[in-house]
């Protein structure tokens, strides 16, 4: 399966902007792990360092949830692998697989669209977790979208000690 980006629009609104960028980082995040296996996903960066490109995708799907669900959406439900909320659990991937984690991260995914497209606007305000703080919309869909332009850095690096595969 060839994972397909659109580049997102130049002239869009706001609203339609921060979806289509988000979804290119998404995209490329998905782009980033194709083709390999589930032992080369595995593979961590640099020991004792848990990180690995299937430990991108499981934090992301807790960083999804917990912005959309959680914060925005006003959910009471754990993360996705640390009832305790250790956001650091979802990088060690030694024992996962493909499967699980990337269908976690879809679920996750899907229901951050939801929320998104059923909020009347970006001025929709949640509460924080931790803080208690006003949330609003706008902020959530940006600082999702910069943690996985920064992740997916990280991916870079991560791809290219595998197999040498750049770009994408």
């Amino acid at each position: 399966m060839t994972v397909e980006r659109t580049s997102p629009s130049m002239t869009a609104g706001e609203r339609e902007m921060l979806r289509s960028y988000l979804d290119f980082q998404r995209a490329t995040l998905e782009a980033k792990c194709e083709g390999l296996a589930d032992e080369e996903l595995r593979r961590r960066s640099m020991p004792p360092s848990t990180l690995s490109l299937l430990g991108l995708v499981r934090h992301m799907a807790e960083v999804e949830r917990a912005w959309f669900r959680r914060i925005v959406g006003g959910e009471d439900v754990p993360l996705v692998w640390s009832d305790e909320g250790d956001f650091q659990v979802a990088y060690d991937a030694a024992t996962a697989t493909r499967a699980e984690a990337f269908a976690a991260w879809r679920a996750e995914v899907e229901h951050a669209r939801r929320i998104e497209r059923e909020a009347e606007s970006l001025d929709v305000t949640g509460r924080h977790h931790r803080t208690g703080e006003e949330v609003s919309l706008r902020l959530a869909m940006l600082h999702v979208l910069q943690e996985y332009a920064r992740h997916n850095g990280h991916a870079d690096f991560l791809r290219e000690g595998i197999d040498g595969t750049t770009g994408v």
